[in-house]
């Protein structure tokens, strides 16, 4: 669902970092970006509002005021949201990459 959504919304970059048996913190990290923070921010939104409207759950969001990092928690599932500046600030992904686990690239706009 959260592909999906992030996928509807345009955004760019979306990978998503298997977790399970390497981090107990989830079993899936997704990392995505938006060309502003009012992309992310809108983002963020719309994937918090279809987990309560499909699952009945309610992320913990952090970040959204500010929309230049959004963190979603979703249990299982721990979303990155960044302007393209940040994410390449922070590079998530290398750190993540430096575990053996795959990761799995969505579409890129």
């Amino acid at each position: 669902m959260i592909l999906e959504q992030l996928d509807s919304d345009q955004a760019v970059e979306t990978i998503s970092i298997p977790l399970e048996g390497k981090s107990s913190i989830a079993d899936h990290m997704v990392i995505a970006s938006g060309r502003s923070t009012r992309q992310v921010a809108s983002m963020a939104a719309k994937i918090a509002q279809r987990m309560k409207t499909e699952f009945k759950r309610s992320p913990r969001i952090e970040g959204l005021p500010a929309a230049d990092w959004v963190l979603i928690d979703a249990g299982d599932v721990i979303v990155h949201l960044f302007r393209p500046e940040v994410r390449s600030f922070y590079n998530l992904e290398r750190m993540w990459s430096l575990t053996d686990a795959p990761i799995v690239a969505g579409p890129a706009f």
